[in-house]
């Protein structure tokens, strides 16, 4: 957290979805996020979780965004907003022209979108976090409403290509800068963040 922070990155992303090896619970979050910089926002990553979750998640720790990256519907997305108070950030998994269409359903919900690889076909796949990557030129050169990030498999070294052929003007990176699935890796972090300096992009998101 302090090397994403001291990096550059505008978002710093805590996991509330137990089957990921990236989950905190609410308590830690709140003692993380006691220690982050004013002007850092601090996201909530969620899997098609309920009100009662949400709450008693956001009731323990200061979160200011929203993150879903299950199977919410448009309407989920906005009753959310409307329950909590809270901007949503709406992952959307892509493989194909069919799941860039899906997104749209969600340009004029969510207040940001996420584009994310569509995880395995695996009973123990986790729905993000898998460091894969999609065929980025399938979300280029399209007029979206609402502004976006972009997620899936991004490294240092794969960041200058994926940014050029998607488009992106904010990244979004996870399993890219770890050693090993939750344990993340300073150097990568640090590498990371120097590339997204380097190409001018916005601070990514870090989680």
């Amino acid at each position: 957290m302090t090397a994403a922070s001291a990096g550059g990155a505008a978002y710093l992303g805590f996991v509330f979805y137990p089957p990921s090896p990236r989950a905190v619970t609410p308590q830690r979050a709140a003692r993380l996020c006691a220690a982050i910089p004013p002007g850092i926002a601090r996201v909530g990553l969620f899997v098609d979780a309920d009100d009662r979750a949400i709450e008693a998640t956001l009731t323990a720790a200061p979160i200011d965004i929203l993150q879903f990256h299950g199977g919410e519907s448009p309407q989920r997305v906005t009753a959310a907003k409307r329950r909590f108070g809270c901007p949503v950030m709406k992952a959307v998994a892509i493989a194909g022209l069919e799941d860039v269409l899906r997104a749209a359903r969600y340009e004029d919900v969510a207040d940001i979108l996420l584009f994310d690889a569509k995880p395995p076909q695996r009973a123990d796949a986790l729905p993000g976090g898998n460091g894969l990557a999609f065929d980025w030129g399938l979300i280029a050169d399209r007029p979206w409403r609402a502004p976006w990030m972009l997620s899936g498999g991004l490294t240092a070294e794969l960041l200058p290509e994926a940014v050029r052929i998607s488009g992106a003007a904010a990244v979004d990176v996870s399993s890219g800068v770890e050693s090993r699935p939750g344990v993340k890796d300073l150097d990568k972090i640090r590498a990371f963040l120097a590339a997204a300096s380097s190409l001018q992009t916005p601070p990514p998101m870090a989680r």
